[in-house]
């Protein structure tokens, strides 16, 4: 079984998994980025990410597949907080940076986000 494969809720096809939104695939590649550099272990992630979508249908989410990857970036977000790789605040500030890199990004042209103090 591949790490993957422990995902039972993945959205994908038989190339793998599939994103309906390029943030989806982004927060895909961190979590995988995340785990491989050792932030935590694939389990631990199993686990956490499990726990997000039992919480958000016990909150009334019809699991239609739509909202996997909310409770995937939650898992993420919580994870990143656990192991202090970033505070909240932090998050929040990172978060407000990506809106605004989004909209300043011509349709079509991948999102750069700046440095901390550089304009573009």
């Amino acid at each position: 079984m591949t790490r993957l494969d422990a995902l039972v809720h993945l959205p994908r096809n038989e190339e793998g998994p599939v994103f309906r939104e390029p943030w989806e695939a982004s927060a895909f590649a961190m979590a995988v980025k995340l785990s491989e550099e050792g932030h935590f272990t694939w389990k631990e992630w199993a686990a956490v990410l499990a726990e997000e979508i039992e919480a958000a249908q016990r909150d009334g989410d019809p699991d239609l597949g739509d909202t996997y990857y909310r409770h995937w970036l939650r898992a993420l977000e919580r994870l990143v907080a656990e192991k202090e790789l970033a505070t909240e605040a932090e998050l929040v500030t990172r978060k407000q940076e990506w809106v605004e890199a989004v909209a300043a990004t011509p349709h079509g042209q991948p999102i750069a986000l700046q440095p901390k103090g550089k304009q573009p």
